[in-house]
C-alpha cells in the first residue's frame, strides 16, 4: 500500500513537471510576438515624427496612427492572452500547493503514528517481549520482519516528508514569482491602454482636421486625376504613333503579316528583349532603391474620402526624399514627356513591353538612349508637404496596361 502511494505521488510530480514545461514555449512565442509588435510601433512612431515635422495634417499621419492603434490593440490582446495563461498557471500552482499541503499533513500524521509505535517499543526488552509473546514461531518471525519494516518505513517516511517540504517551498516561490509577473503584465497592459487612448484622441484630432479640409482633398484628387488622364492620353498617343511608325518601317523592309500585336517583335533582337522581360515576371528590380507601394493598381477606395473610388493605371511607390528612379529592365528610351501636375515621365521599350516612370523632378536620359537594368534615369519629385518622394510606375504590353506589382521582385 505504501509503495503504491509513493508511486502515485511520483507520477503526480512528473505530471506537474511535464505540465509546467508546456506554457514555457507559449510564453516564449507570446514574448516574441510582443517584441515584434513593439518594433512595429517604434517604426510607426518614427514615421509619425517625420510626417509631423511640417506641422501639417497629412494622410500619412492618419494611416500611421491607424496602424499604431491597430498594433497597440494587438499588443493589449497579446498581454491579455499571456495574463490568461498565467492565471491558469497560478490556479494550477495553487491547487498543487493545497494538494501537497494536504499530503504533507497526511505524511506527518503517518510518521507520528510510526514514532509513537517506536516509542512504545523503544527498548530492546520491549522489542524482544513483543516477539517472544507470539503464539508460535511463524508469528514471531512475522513480528520480527514487521519491526524491521516499521523502522525502514519510518526512515523512508522522513525522507519523503523532507522532499515534499522542499517541493512545497519551491512551489510557493513559483507562486510568488507568477504573482509578481502577473502584476508586471497588469502594469504593462495599463500603460498600453493609456497610450491607446492618447493615440485615439490624436487620431480624432487629425480626422477632425481632415474633415475640415475635405473639399481641398477633393480638389487635389481631381487635379491628380486630370494629371493621370493627361499622362494616359500622352502615352496612348505615343504608343499609337510608335505602332504606326514601326508598321511603316516593317512594311517598307518587306515584312508581311504586320499587325499591332507583332510589330515590336519582328526582329530577333526585339524578340529576345521581349522574352527576357516576360521571363523575369516577379523578379524585376524595384524602380527605386528603397520603397513600398502606397497606391495599388486598378480601382480601389480612396484612403480618406469615404465613398470615393479611384483608378490607377499602375502603382505609386513611396520612397525617401531625394530618391533616384531606375530602369527595371534593359531597353530603349522611346519618349521623355512633361505632364503638368505629374512632372516628367520616361518611357522605356522592352520589345513588346513598355515601362513608364512618371513624377520625375529631373531626367537623366533622352529619347533613343539604350539603358541597362537598374540604370538611373532621373530623380523622383519630393512632395514638400509630406516629405516623401513618390514614383508612378506603369507596365504595358502593347496597349494593355498590366499590374506592375506582379512583375516586381517580392511584389
Amino acid at each position: 500500500m505504501r509503495r503504491s502511494v509513493e508511486v502515485l505521488l511520483l507520477a503526480a510530480l512528473f505530471l506537474f513537471i511535464g505540465n509546467s514545461m508546456l506554457p514555457a514555449q507559449s510564453k516564449k512565442e507570446l514574448e516574441k510576438k510582443k517584441q515584434s509588435l513593439q518594433r512595429e510601433i517604434d517604426e510607426t512612431n518614427r514615421q509619425l515624427r517625420e510626417t509631423s515635422k511640417n506641422k501639417k495634417l497629412t494622410t500619412q499621419q492618419v494611416a500611421a496612427l491607424k496602424k499604431k492603434i491597430r498594433l497597440r490593440q494587438e499588443m493589449i490582446n497579446e498581454i491579455t492572452r499571456e495574463m490568461n495563461g498565467l492565471e491558469n498557471e497560478i490556479g494550477q500552482t495553487s491547487t498543487e500547493i493545497t494538494s501537497m499541503e494536504t499530503r504533507m499533513r497526511q505524511l506527518k500524521s503517518e510518521y507520528a503514528n510510526m514514532v509513537r509505535f517506536a516509542q512504545r517499543n523503544r527498548s530492546s526488552y520491549q522489542r524482544l517481549m513483543f516477539v517472544f509473546s507470539s503464539e508460535d514461531f511463524n508469528q514471531a518471525y512475522k513480528r520480527l520482519i514487521y519491526m524491521r519494516q516499521i523502522s525502514e518505513k519510518r526512515r523512508r517516511q522522513a525522507e519523503l516528508i523532507s522532499g515534499t517540504q522542499k517541493q512545497l517551498s519551491q512551489k510557493k516561490q513559483d507562486l510568488e514569482s507568477q504573482m509578481s509577473e502577473k502584476q508586471t503584465l497588469m502594469d504593462n497592459e495599463l500603460d498600453q491602454k493609456t497610450e491607446l487612448e492618447k493615440d485615439k484622441k490624436e487620431q480624432d484630432k487629425i480626422l477632425t482636421g481632415l474633415q475640415q479640409r475635405e473639399e481641398k482633398l477633393k480638389k487635389q484628387l481631381a487635379e491628380k486625376q486630370r494629371a493621370k488622364n493627361k499622362l494616359d492620353r500622352a502615352l496612348n498617343d505615343l504608343v499609337r504613333k510608335e505602332i504606326e511608325s514601326a508598321k511603316k518601317k516593317a512594311t517598307a523592309s518587306g515584312k508581311k503579316n504586320v499587325t499591332n500585336e507583332n510589330v515590336f517583335t519582328l526582329t530577333p533582337e526585339a524578340q529576345k528583349l521581349s522574352s527576357g522581360f516576360s521571363n523575369n515576371r516577379g523578379r524585376l528590380p524595384w524602380p527605386v532603391e528603397k520603397g513600398r507601394i502606397s497606391e495599388p493598381f486598378g480601382e480601389h477606395p480612396h484612403p480618406e474620402l469615404k465613398g470615393v473610388k479611384v483608378y490607377n493605371n499602375g502603382v505609386d511607390i513611396r520612397s525617401v526624399a531625394g530618391s533616384m528612379a531606375r530602369a527595371v529592365f534593359e531597353g530603349e528610351v522611346t519618349g521623355v514627356i512633361n505632364i503638368p501636375g505629374a512632372n516628367s515621365a520616361v518611357i522605356i521599350r522592352h520589345g513588346e513591353y513598355l515601362s513608364v516612370y512618371s513624377n520625375l523632378e529631373t531626367v537623366r536620359v533622352k529619347k533613343g538612349d539604350r539603358v541597362t537594368t537598374k540604370q538611373v534615369i532621373g530623380k523622383v519629385f519630393t512632395d514638400t508637404e509630406s516629405g516623401f518622394a513618390e514614383l508612378h510606375l506603369e507596365i504595358w504590353k502593347g496597349t494593355q496596361k498590366l499590374n506592375p506589382a506582379s512583375w516586381l521582385s517580392g511584389g
